[in-house]
């Protein structure tokens, strides 16, 4: 019996990042040493981008002038401000004008400062899945998931039996249909490649969220159909098969080199990482009349594209074919600068922009410093107060640290959810924050008789009567995090 064949058509809406945009979200993610670092290297290897000296910027600074002739004055937050079309669309925080902004000067220099090590595997994906739109059914089934990943990302259990665990843990049966779908949910977040099965799997999960140009797509088919003949170097039998040249193989080959084949060993495997040097990304300091100021600490010179690229540098006029090249080559490498200064503009303002908005709902704190001040806030909240997408505002706050007048702070800890319903007896206000909660936990315990320490059952009442709903299990959860040993180890003569 001959098989028919049937035309459909379909319409299907998709959304790729530019190179440019990829170049800037993964900028973003950098540190400040790593935004440093990548903006000396770019001086170094791009010859139409300039980087000019403090004495030159300040000079510069001086004879700004606006086109009415008058010295240009305006500061950063001036200039945010007039992106807005009327003063409605204008945020809160940029209206109220509750702080002032300055900009690091390239001489600056902040001594790194010894901070706690990086989130665990655990903590990064919870945090990135509270972000997401899914049910309590479906969390319960991700911290499942997320429990069976190595230390490297891996997968190390099929669904069948974590829905098996779950069965037998939970006393509750979800369909495999349900499971599979929270598994993909898991292997969205990042870092990429994460809840891979295998290399393979990994590879193929990273490649997929590339921008498809034409080597990105000739990695990909490498990796999902000649997967065996790549892992054997069999390139040429490759290129046979998929009718490519030398270089697109060689090109296919340099992307897939760079992947991460281990997308979670850049975390601490376990919660307690160890202390390491931090340079702080943001400086904030309050002054007597409740100001704040804000510094973005990123010591980078002022960029420009070099003269003798500018698009009206003078140029011979000639038809000879070498002429032509030149003209190309240079306009080639003019847009290379200018993207690149671009892209260093776009995070500079989009971390300052977030930072500004973490002063605005944490005023409280930066004014008093006293974590019990720390209000609940999360990515979303902070998404639609600065309009940015939710990834990109994770990206910016992710492994960044803010420096106060006494002492640093990494910008994850002002993220606090309400407390979700396994965390409270049922009872109380469970608007709490965990940073409230676990001052009033301390002070409990600090103020106890030392000769008769409480139990974290007495602990957990002795709270219930401040007014903080919070289960036994919190408790103790807290108390380890703070460093206290249980009651009887906590008893002195």
């Amino acid at each position: 019996m001959e098989k028919g064949f049937q035309l459909s058509q379909e319409q299907k809406l998709q959304q790729r990042l530019t190179p440019l945009q990829v170049r800037y979200v993964r900028m973003l993610e950098m540190s400040g040493p790593e935004f440093e670092e990548e903006v000396r290297n770019a001086v170094d290897e791009m010859p139409a981008l300039e980087a000019s000296t403090p004495d030159n910027v300040a000079a510069d600074m001086e004879t700004s002038v606006t086109e009415d002739g008058d010295r240009f004055t305006e500061s950063a937050s001036d200039m945010q401000i007039a992106d807005y079309g009327s003063e409605d669309d204008i945020p809160d925080y940029l209206s109220r004008q509750m702080f002032r902004s300055s900009q690091a000067s390239p001489e600056d220099y902040y001594e790194p400062v010894l901070g706690a090590g990086e989130d665990s595997l655990l903590e990064t994906l919870t945090r990135q899945l509270d972000e997401q739109d899914v049910t309590d059914e479906e969390r319960l089934i991700a911290r499942y998931i997320i429990g069976n990943l190595d230390d490297n990302g891996y997968l190390t259990r099929d669904m069948a039996a974590v829905a098996d665990d779950i069965a037998f843990s939970e006393g509750r049966d979800f369909p495999m249909e349900m499971v599979r779908k929270v598994w993909n949910i898991v292997r969205s977040l990042d870092p990429p490649g994460i809840g891979a099965v295998d290399l393979r799997d990994c590879l193929l999960l990273q490649l997929k969220r590339l921008p498809r140009t034409v080597g990105n797509l000739a990695a990909l088919e490498v990796v999902r159909d000649y997967f065996d003949l790549f892992a054997k170097k069999h390139f040429q039998r490759i290129v046979s098969a998929m009718g490519i040249d030398d270089d697109r193989m060689k090109e296919a080959v340099g992307v897939i080199s760079r992947l991460n084949p281990k997308p979670a060993s850049l975390l601490e495997s376990t919660g307690g990482g160890a202390a390491r040097g931090v340079t702080p990304d943001f400086l904030v300091e309050a002054d007597t009349e409740g100001n704040l100021t804000l510094t973005l600490l990123n010591r980078i010179p002022e960029l420009s594209v070099e003269r003798t690229f500018a698009a009206d540098a003078p140029l011979p006029e000639s038809s000879d074919r070498g002429m032509a090249a030149a003209r190309i080559f240079l306009k080639q490498k003019r847009d290379e600068a200018t993207d690149f200064i671009k892209i260093v503009g776009m995070r500079q303002h989009t971390l300052f922009t977030v930072m500004s908005a973490i002063l605005d709902f944490q005023r409280p704190f930066f004014l008093t410093e006293d974590e019990a001040q720390i209000r609940p806030m999360v990515l979303r909240e902070l998404a639609a107060a600065t309009g940015f997408d939710l990834s990109v505002v994770s990206r910016a706050t992710q492994g960044k640290y803010v420096m106060t007048p006494h002492g640093l702070y990494p910008l994850k800890m002002f993220f606090n959810e309400r407390r979700r319903k396994e965390e409270t007896s049922g009872e109380g206000d469970a608007d709490n924050t965990t940073p409230m909660i676990i001052a009033a936990l301390k002070g409990v315990i600090e103020e106890e008789d030392k000769r008769h320490p409480l139990s974290d059952e007495q602990i957990t009442r002795k709270l219930t009567e401040k007014g903080f709903d919070i289960a036994r299990r919190t408790v103790a959860k807290y108390r380890e995090k703070l460093g206290f040993p249980v009651g009887r180890l906590r008893r002195t003569l």
